[in-house]
Formats: structure tokens, sequence, C-alpha cells
């Protein structure tokens, strides 16, 4: 089926366009951005959608992460998200690096004039941090104001497909039986639906961990140190304010209602998988005195000092390898987001890859539409796979760069302190390159050729790179030998040196 056109799209709401049913039946499970996105999209494209959640609520806790601009292209189809997006983000924020004991590096500068500094068109960031809560309260208010009804308190805890009847199902935890044309599980790591998908990767110990804390800027009263040095530029406009030491590094954003501040360290022995994790500021305060180097500044531990009672998450990073299959044996239950490949906060990719993968699967279930369900799901699977599994590799490099910055380089060169996000990751239209290359995916896949070696279509990876299946081990061991780093690349097979050099330079 070829991509819709313009003229074909049901234009029956001023709020978006949307395309005429056709009769997929979805569920989808989880309520996190993949999950709403994917609502938001399957609905746009004709399909009949269903959600369920475990808990009572949405969860719209939380405090920032980054969106690249792969992910926000979807505001195009959906006006009043726009909108709102504009209105809440991190459009006119500034940016300033700082050794851990408070010595200023970079000084505080637009992030607009940073990028342009950098080489990249200030129009077309990258992408911009955003507010967690804000966020997601906007997807919420979207996926209520087209009427999806989402189920709450359904404790999926089984997935299954029936080949007889083409149907893919859920089990709740109260026995309950519910049934569609495909499900999509977008309910996190430790999805059940990793039961029918080939089993769950296991989880590796990173030795990290990361404090984070999000509070109203009132706190900051308390220490007119703190105040002052955390305020706001010129009063009013946000910034971000990163801090790099040995073997840590934080980021605190002042803006005009909260500050949020987060920091990355190694463990100490009370983290969990858990963001309902907290911890008590002292126990924040005496890790932070034993830490390796010299001491942090002292008006940052002020800062920590500020921080009220159970907000701090103490949070555990857990590593797991790219997970070899995402969907079940018939193509009926399919992984997206964290449930198909989680990453490391240091990547600046989770949230942006999760709503690509909504937005790609729900893409290519409309091109294949109701009777070719399977094939469009592996399709959108080729699509993905390398993609994902490359990104997840910035994770790595990124978290080497922010914990042992190198101080001399920066002073000469600020880039050198600025996690990489190549091109080949933001440029992306997740959309637009299903439309266009859906058909030759499904010939290639008659072929047998893999998405990678097939020259009809253009990677959305590191352009030239071929995919070899790799594993944290195999990193960590790359690590302790001293292989893991740009300057030895091509000493570490495990992280192929096109991604590590070339595809990682600034002017990509």
């Amino acid at each position: 089926m070829a991509p819709i056109s313009d003229a074909d799209l049901n234009n029956n709401s001023q709020q978006t366009r949307e395309y005429p049913k056709n009769g997929v039946d979805v569920i989808i499970v989880g309520t996190g951005l993949a999950g709403l996105t994917a609502a938001l999209e399957c609905h746009r494209k004709g399909m009949n959608v269903r959600v369920f959640e475990k808990n009572d609520t949405i969860n719209t806790a939380g405090d920032m992460f980054f969106m690249g601009l792969s992910s926000t292209v979807i505001f195009k189809h959906w006006p009043e998200m726009k909108k709102e997006f504009d209105s809440i983000g991190l459009h006119d924020a500034y940016i300033e690096t700082r050794k851990h004991s408070g010595e200023v590096m970079v000084p505080p500068m637009r992030v607009r004039d940073r990028l342009a500094a950098q080489g990249l068109n200030p129009s077309t960031p990258p992408g911009t941090f955003q507010m967690r809560p804000l966020i997601y309260k906007m997807f919420v208010k979207q996926v209520e104001r087209i009427g999806i009804k989402v189920q709450f308190g359904k404790n999926v805890v089984d997935y299954y497909e029936d080949e007889e009847t083409g149907k893919a199902g859920i089990t709740t935890k109260d026995g309950e039986k519910f049934e569609a044309d495909i499900v999509i599980a977008a309910d996190g790591v430790g999805s059940k639906s990793q039961r029918v998908v080939g089993g769950q990767v296991r989880a590796i110990q990173s030795g990290r961990a990361m404090w984070r804390a999000a509070f109203p800027i009132e706190n900051l009263d308390q220490d007119e140190e703190v105040k002052k040095t955390f305020c706001m530029i010129d009063g009013s406009k946000p910034i971000v304010r990163t801090f790099l030491a040995p073997d840590a590094y934080a980021l605190c954003l002042t803006r005009p209602d909260l500050m949020i501040w987060i920091m990355n360290h190694n463990t100490t022995g009370s983290e969990e998988e858990n963001w309902n994790n907290t911890i008590d500021k002292e126990e924040v305060l005496e890790h932070m005195e034993k830490m390796s180097g010299p001491q942090w500044a002292p008006v940052f531990k002020k800062l920590v000092a500020c921080t009220p009672k159970d907000t701090i998450i103490n949070f555990n990073l857990l590593w797991r390898n790219p997970q070899p299959t995402w969907t079940s044996p018939k193509s009926r239950v399919i992984q997206i987001g964290d449930a198909a490949h989680s990453f490391l906060p240091a990547s600046g990719n989770g949230a942006t890859q999760a709503i690509e993968d909504a937005i790609s699967l729900a893409t290519c279930l409309q091109l294949g539409g109701k009777d070719n369900i399977p094939q469009a799901v592996n399709a959108h699977i080729r699509f993905r796979f390398v993609r994902t599994a490359c990104a997840q590799k910035i994770g790595f490099s990124n978290a080497e760069l922010l914990q042992e910055t190198k101080w001399d380089q920066v002073k000469l060169d600020p880039k050198k302190s600025v996690p990489k996000m190549p091109k080949w990751i933001w440029s992306h239209d997740p959309e637009i390159y299903a439309q266009e290359n859906y058909a030759k995916s499904l010939e290639s896949m008659k072929k047998g050729i893999p998405h990678d070696a097939d020259d009809s279509i253009p990677p959305n990876y590191p352009p030239g790179y071929k995919f070899e299946p790799w594993s944290i081990e195999q990193i960590i061991e790359d690590k302790n030998n001293g292989l893991f780093t740009v300057e030895n690349a091509g000493k570490c097979p495990q992280l192929d040196k096109i991604i590590l050099v070339k595809h990682f330079s600034d002017d990509l």
C-alpha cells in the first residue's frame, strides 16, 4: 500500500488530520512516552486503539529529559500539542559548564549561540531539555482530547498470540483476557511480553547510579549563596549548569518555578532501579565527601542541603545487551521503547527512540493494513533495530566523556565537554523514512536481503556501518583494557571505529 496523499486525508477535525478507518484493532500496554505516542499515532492512522495501564493513574512526576528533533517532528500533525510544546519548552535557555570545584570553564551562553559555535543551525537544534511532568501532561491531554480511553488498574501478567485466529492478546492479574489484531508492549523494562519474544535480557550492574531531585524554586530562599549561584539569567531565562568531576558529573536546571539537580556517581549500595526509591540528603552529602579527587564546591553541597525531604531519587543504572528479538513468533506482539531497548541516561536518547519507535510502527501498520500486520511489524523492526543498537552505543561514549573530562582540552575547545549527538540521529524523520522505504523493505525481505545490506534503502544509522552483534560484557572488558576511547577505537572491535570516530564527529 502506497503512502496516503494529503488529498485522501480526513480533515473533519481542525485539531489534526486523520487517516480513514482501516479496521486494525490495537491494544497498547503502558502509558510511557512510547505507549502514549503509539496511541495517538495509531488512532490518527485509522486504527481502533485500547490502552491498558497497571497503575491507577498515569505517572506525570519526574524532572527533565532530552527530546531529540527526530521525536518532536510528530507535533506537525498535532497543532494543539505543537502550540503547548512551544510554550513549555526550554527554547530560550542558557548553558554553562563548570568544574565540580565550582570554577567556570565555559561561561553562560544561549543554547542557540553554543549550537552556532559548533556549526549547527540554531533554528533546528538536535533537541532540547524538557520537563518530564509538563511533557507527559501534554501527551495525556491530547490522548483525552481525541477520546482514547485508558483502562487503569489492569496489571498485564501475560501476552499471547493465536496463529489460527490471527489475534494477539493479554491476560491481567485478575484473569481478564483482551484480544486485538496486534498487541504493542510499551510497558518498559521487565515487560511480561519477554516470555513470548524470547526471554528477558539479563541486567548487568554498571557500577553507576543517579541522584535526581526536582523541587519548588522557593526552597533556595534558605541560602543566599545558593540562590545567587543558581539564579536564572537576567532573572527570567532558564539555565542548565553542568558540573564535571573526575568520576562523576551533575546537571542543574534553574527555571522560574523549579530547581532540578541530577548527579551521576559511583554506586553506594542503597540505589535501586526504581523511580520511587528516595534517600535522605544527609546520605548524599556523606557520599559526596568520600568521592575521589578534589572536593565538590561547597555551594553545590549547600544546594543539596536545600533539597526537601523525600525528594532525592536514588536510581541504579543497569546495562542491558541489545535484545535479539522484539516480536513474538507470528509477529502479533511487538515491543517498543524500553521494553525493546533500554538506554543509559547519558545517551540522551531513551525518550527520543521510544517516540520514534511508536511513529515508525504506526506508519508501517497503516501502510500494511489489516491483512498484512506481520509483514508490517517486521518492516518496522528492520527500520529500527540497527538504528537503536547504534544509538545505544552513544551512551557509553558520552558516559566516558562526562565522567573523564579532559579540562585542558575543554579550556581550548568547549565542544570537548559536549555529549555527542551526531546528525544521523537528530535529522531523522521516522514517519517519512517508513513511508518512503516500506515497499522496498518488503521486497528485500522476499529476497532475504538484510536491511543494512540493501543499497536501495538509505541508512538511518551511520552510513557504511554493517551491524555486528555486540555485548556489554565485551565493552566492559575493552574499557578495562584501556581500549574504550576514541583514540583507540580502531583497536576495539566491539566499538566500531566508524561510529566512535567518523560518526560521532561534530560535523555530521
